[in-house]
């Protein structure tokens, strides 16, 4: 555990120096250039998604099952992604001594969880930092906290050779 803790820890820091903390500052400094819009608050909320998705598809193997028995069904898809996009609730419950029965055989290192976590990204930003009229600098804070999020998990599935 420690050691791939390691390994992800180390190619977090390599993308988020090379790609992630140039595309930072082109954020920060393009938008208030032209825009003139204070972005701090977004790019820091991109920033902290973006390591927090380095570790999210090993966040919910904490109610994961070994395997299904022949009688056993896995878990409903909303019930699964549930777990896989409020984590940082299951965590907090694990550690208030609150056990939920769902268990699920799903390891969320796949394209799908991908799809569906990028999804999720995407109207949470939008819910986030979008206003009622929509403008450029709108959307482009919502495609920031997005993309980080989505490189997040992109990095993740390269550690573990998925992608």
């Amino acid at each position: 555990m420690k050691e791939e803790t390691t390994e992800h820890v180390r190619h977090a820091v390599q993308v988020f120096i090379w790609l992630i903390l140039p595309l930072s500052l082109a954020y920060l400094f393009g938008l208030q250039i032209f825009f003139n819009e204070n972005v701090w608050g977004s790019m820091l909320w991109g920033l902290a998604v973006y390591f927090y998705s380095n570790f999210l598809p090993d966040l919910p193997s904490i109610n994961r099952k070994p395997k299904l028995k022949p009688n056993d069904t896995d878990l409903p898809l909303y019930k699964k992604y549930a777990l896989l996009l409020f984590a940082p609730l299951l965590v907090w419950l694990l550690f208030s001594d609150i056990r939920i029965s769902w268990r699920t055989v799903e390891t969320y290192h796949n394209f799908t969880s991908l799809a569906v976590y990028g999804t999720f990204l995407f109207v949470v930003g939008f819910l986030g930092f979008a206003s009622l009229s929509l403008l450029i600098a709108d959307l482009l804070k919502v495609l920031f906290f997005f993309f980080c999020g989505v490189a997040g998990f992109l990095t993740h599935l390269k550690v573990d050779k998925i992608w």
